[in-house]
């Protein structure tokens, strides 16, 4: 019976790849990235803040770009999030971050080179992030799924 139950009640070790035996001293050791400093995974707070950013500049740009009595229109929510996502392919593929993650200095990177992040899998983030569940989900690192499923990290800058 202990070893039916134990995989759930074992705690984040029971997440650590096979071969590891013990943890990681700090969230980002297994990959290779800095404990703290540029480099380093950001951390749950300022992702929320840079998407936060994000998605109320993007519903600002529509709000204006509707015009008269935005607030009144049924589909703010529907041109505020294609927006927001084709906002966050074409600044992820040509920069490597998006406005709000700019601004709290934030970057996306692949976490098998120093290479940048490219259009297919910023399309494939998003993508993902558009579910949100993806987002939420993370792993022993804290890196969501959708960072997890394209090979990339968001790390920070400063």
């Amino acid at each position: 019976m202990a070893r039916m139950i134990g995989s759930w009640l074992s705690g984040p070790s029971a997440a650590l790849p096979k071969d590891q035996i013990k943890e990681q001293a700090y969230r980002g050791e297994l990959l290779g990235l800095p404990a703290d400093g540029p480099g380093a995974l950001a951390t749950t707070g300022r992702r929320i803040a840079a998407l936060a950013i994000d998605w109320f500049t993007s519903a600002g740009v529509v709000m204006l770009l509707i015009g008269e009595a935005p607030l009144e229109n049924s589909l703010i929510g529907t041109y505020t999030l294609m927006l927001w996502f084709a906002v966050g392919v074409v600044s992820i593929t040509l920069f490597s971050f998006t406005p709000g993650q700019y601004m709290m200095g934030l970057q996306v990177a692949r976490v098998d080179g120093p290479v940048r992040v490219g259009f297919l899998r910023a399309l494939a983030r998003q993508t993902l992030m558009v579910f949100i569940a993806p987002a939420v989900i993370t792993d022993v690192d804290g890196r969501g799924m959708h960072d997890r499923a394209t090979g990339t990290a968001l790390v920070r800058t400063r």
